[in-house]
């Protein structure tokens, strides 16, 4: 069973991973308007993958005896200046995260919730992933520039897919 706050802690993640679905599918959108198909299909592969982890930890609320208790999702930004914008802020965004599921973690440690913890460690690895990824991938749009180089990396994350996350019994 999930104390309060915990409950309340990931109630509020729930919004965090829904927000990061709604900013990719923002990012999306603009990649499309600039015909970058390529950015469009990675940014929403990003989106169901969010999506993903917002239903994680909402199952996992409900499957403690927990009540998920959905808020609002701020509205993202729209327009942005460049792809190489869009993954800047997704390293940050993502840096953020990776600070709230830390946050998380410690919220578990300090009330010994063992289950949670474990539950956790999945996003904690996620995480590392996700950021890497982001700077993988900034540091090739720095090399590429605006030049014909973007249009090749359009293509290469024209082939990104999603792949759900295995299933608990896994």
């Amino acid at each position: 069973m999930l104390s309060e706050k915990m409950e309340e802690a990931l109630n509020e993640q729930i919004n965090k991973e829904m927000y990061s679905a709604y900013l990719y599918m923002a990012m999306s959108a603009h990649s499309k308007h600039m015909g970058l198909d390529g950015f469009a299909n990675w940014f929403m592969v990003q989106y169901q993958e969010e999506m993903t982890h917002a239903m994680k930890i909402y199952d996992y609320i409900n499957e403690q005896g927990g009540k998920v208790k959905l808020k609002a999702i701020k509205e993202p930004p729209s327009e942005f200046e460049s792809p190489l914008d869009m993954f800047e802020k997704t390293l940050e965004h993502e840096k953020f995260i990776t600070k709230s599921i830390n946050e998380l973690m410690d919220l578990a440690i300090k009330e010994n919730d063992h289950a949670t913890q474990i539950f956790l460690h999945w996003f904690v690895t996620e995480q590392i992933e996700e950021e890497a990824n982001d700077n993988e991938i900034i540091a090739k749009l720095k090399l590429v520039g605006d030049g014909n180089g973007l249009f090749m990396l359009d293509k290469e994350l024209a082939a990104r897919t999603f792949t759900p996350p295995p299933a608990k019994s896994e």
